[in-house]
């Protein structure tokens, strides 16, 4: 699968993937799959849920908007991450709403400071700018 995107051990991250992909990732040794598109995105995969199911995968799908920041969704997502089978796929339209929420869990549980955030987000070609990563700096470092 060549668009995803190793954040760590546990997590991963991806655009939209096909019902092959949800079989080729259970092949590759991912535990769970968290979708944070919105059902009526263009391109969403109606029955992912029943495929990653049939692949063995554990599945939840939080719907979180790409453009504007949710902190009530954003710590739902985190704490899915942390209670869900690892290692995670974690996917999106395009991957950046999934690398924001990735990064951010992968941050708070590693207690990483903003120069390893920022450090962490070049690896993976995450903007500062996405929004739901853009919230959490802010908040958690507000004179960055």
């Amino acid at each position: 699968m060549a668009n995803i995107k190793k954040v760590s051990d546990d997590l991963s991250i991806a655009g939209q993937i096909s019902s092959k992909e949800l079989q080729q990732a259970a092949n590759d040794g991912f535990k769970s799959v968290l979708n944070l598109r919105f059902p009526d995105e263009a391109g969403f995969l109606t029955d992912e849920q029943q495929q990653a199911k049939a692949a063995g995968l554990e599945y939840v799908n939080i719907s979180v908007k790409p453009s504007e920041a949710n902190p009530e969704l954003t710590q739902k997502a985190i704490q899915e991450i942390d209670n869900l089978p690892k290692p995670i796929l974690v996917h999106c339209a395009g991957g950046a709403r999934a690398g924001g929420i990735a990064l951010i869990a992968e941050a708070i549980n590693q207690g990483f400071t903003y120069e390893q955030i920022v450090q962490k987000a070049q690896e993976i070609g995450l903007n500062l700018e996405q929004p739901h990563l853009k919230q959490f700096l802010l908040d958690k470092y507000p004179l960055k």
